[in-house]
């Protein structure tokens, strides 16, 4: 039995899957994170040795550390061993890049890396090709940058979304000041310090800085209702989280952050003065799924509550407590805060959280306006004499010129960039005397603000092949093609508006395929799954009207249901005339496109 044997033994009796449960109770992989002396070992120790991998059990422990290890496909040679570098990940609550780690991140991917960065679609760099004896350099470059990696992946909370648009008025300043808090609550303790020590010689100068109002909820996490029994780590206990946790901050009417699809999704309310005064709070959204297996599926999340500012964190961290004592621990695929949502339902969620971990007053959801996907391309004004500019990235990916312009922007202008769910950049802070001389720049490189290909403008894709070791076919190395295909469909039949498309290479959803109008899922080799009918401002579903489309069926099997919506007027979305004509009617018009010869 793991620190604080009596916290431990009433935990337990909460759920069966409490992550304080004795130690014969726990699976294999729950025990491994018990015995990993807070995610240090067996990692440290192959850090030190020769080989060019990581074991599995160090894998699994890196993933914690904001890395996983990959293998390139395509440079597989039988009788030969694997092409083995890593991924690594960031930690950057609200997409914030400043210009120092930008500068530091561009040099490490091309003297360490693959020479290219990547936008994820949580906010975060991704950067690949790093060799194992690299790793070390690399994150301890990033950590004295004053970046992190820590928990950008695994069993624990991610990184924190929030919309990327730097406006210093309204309710902006208050979501990514809530965002930031949220990522240093969720911080773990102990793990921190053995990040420290595996990657900036434990140097804890580096260690995360929180605010009053945080380390005072952090100090209570020992002694209140959240307690895990693990004094050393008191939020996560020594096994952390049952699965992958996210949450996401955004304003009434913004939906940049994909608000439905995390864990906790939260809306924040301010007064006049831009000061919090609530947030509407959804729980229970994820996207991740796997093929043939009807026990795992898609969810958009559950409306919680309304609660006052002064009680947010603490509920936010109480919802955390809850899903690391309930969620299911014995079986993997069913382990996020979506199936226990789906399983118990929102009345047992709301009265269990207020039994034993929040016991303040959760109210009626607030009205709020009609939610946009907003995505910040083109110029806006920041503030006064100030501006940002979004720049457009198709799949997130930055190289060749246009990596080495922005480095130059960057460098020369001394401008904070912040990237956004879409995968695309903002730069940031832009004087007035500096942004012709940005535009020059920005045109120069092909980039005309504002005349993004309408297709291109909201379309995102996974990396996939051949990288990704869980890719079934391609995704962003195919998206362009698929993009320009569709798009002259939509000229040939005269259709004037736009599809929101994402493409993933297999069904765990990292680009959120499930929320699109119109989705490719890998299901095999050129085969995708078809999914319709999400909407353009992402609030509904979608839904698998094909399992095993040829991608070369592409155009043929669209045309019946592309045709039908013209003539149907095209005043409304390719969702919501997909929802409006039924899943039988949509079945039989792709039916007749996928056998037309």
């Amino acid at each position: 039995m793991i620190e604080g044997d009596r916290d431990s033994e009433k935990m337990a009796k909460k759920s069966p899957y409490s992550c304080i449960a004795n130690n014969s109770e726990r699976t294999k992989f729950e025990q491994f994170k018990a015995d990993s002396k807070y995610l240090l070992d067996p990692l440290a120790t192959e850090l030190e040795n020769q080989s060019d991998h990581f074991t599995n059990d160090a894998v699994q422990l890196l993933k914690f550390h904001g890395s996983y290890q990959q293998d390139n496909r395509e440079n597989r040679i039988k009788g030969s061993n694997k092409d083995w570098q890593m991924m690594l990940r960031l930690r950057s609550p609200g997409g914030r890049i400043p210009a120092s780690l930008f500068i530091a991140l561009d040099e490490l991917s091309d003297r360490l890396g693959n020479g290219t960065l990547r936008a994820t679609t949580r906010q975060a760099f991704q950067m690949h090709g790093i060799r194992k004896d690299n790793l070390r350099e690399v994150i301890g470059t990033i950590v004295r940058a004053l970046g992190s990696t820590l928990a950008a992946c695994g069993d624990i909370n991610r990184n924190v979304m929030a919309p990327a648009a730097p406006y210093e008025t309204g309710g902006y300043p208050a979501s990514r000041k809530l965002a930031n808090e949220i990522a240093d609550l969720l911080t773990p303790l102990a793990a921190q310090d053995s990040y420290l020590d595996l990657w900036a010689n434990g140097d804890l100068k580096y260690s995360i800085r929180p605010s009053k109002k945080v380390k005072h909820l952090r100090d209570k996490q020992r002694d209140g209702h959240i307690f895990s029994g693990d004094s050393k780590e008191p939020l996560y206990g020594s096994t952390y989280m049952p699965r992958k946790f996210k949450c996401a901050v955004t304003v009434p009417g913004d939906n940049s952050v994909d608000l439905f699809t995390h864990d906790i999704g939260l809306v924040a309310f301010t007064n006049q003065n831009g000061d919090l005064k609530g947030c509407n709070v959804y729980v229970g959204g994820g996207m991740g799924r796997t093929h043939n297996n009807e026990q795992t599926f898609a969810r958009t999340a559950d409306p919680l509550g309304y609660v006052e500012a002064e009680d947010v964190l603490d509920l936010v961290q109480s919802i955390l407590a809850l899903q690391r004592d309930y969620g299911d621990r014995k079986t993997r695929r069913n382990a996020r805060m979506k199936y226990l949502l789906h399983e118990r339902g929102i009345e047992w969620f709301k009265n269990e959280l207020s039994t034993k971990y929040f016991p303040k007053p959760i109210k009626c959801i607030h009205r709020e306006p009609k939610m946009k996907l907003e995505d910040y391309l083109g110029w806006h004004r920041q503030s006064s004499g100030i501006w940002f500019v979004g720049v457009p990235l198709l799949s997130g990916r930055i190289k060749d010129d246009l990596k080495k312009s922005l480095r130059k922007i960057v460098e020369t202008y001394k401008i904070d960039i912040r990237l956004t769910p879409n995968q695309d950049l903002l730069l940031c802070n832009i004087g007035n005397h500096q942004k012709g001389s940005i535009k020059r720049e920005l045109m120069s490189l092909g980039i005309e603000i504002g005349r993004s290909r309408k297709l291109e403008k909201h379309a995102i894709a996974c990396p996939a092949l051949p990288l990704c070791g869980l890719a079934i076919t391609e995704a962003e190395r195919m998206l362009p093609n698929i993009l320009s295909r569709i798009d002259e469909q939509l000229r040939q039949l005269n259709i004037e508006k736009s599809i929101l498309i994402r493409m993933t290479g297999c069904p765990n959803g990292c680009a959120r395929p499930y929320m699109a109008e119109l989705a490719l899922v890998g299901s095999g080799v050129e085969h995708y799954q078809l999914w319709l009918g999400g909407t353009p401002n992402l609030e509904r579903l979608a839904k698998p009207y094909l399992q095993r489309m040829p991608i070369d069926k592409l155009e043929a099997t669209l045309k019946p249901l592309l045709t039908s919506w013209k003539f149907a007027g095209g005043r409304v979305s390719l969702g919501d005339h997909v929802e409006n004509l039924g899943e039988q009617a949509v079945l039989s018009l792709l039916s007749d496109g996928l056998q037309a010869p």
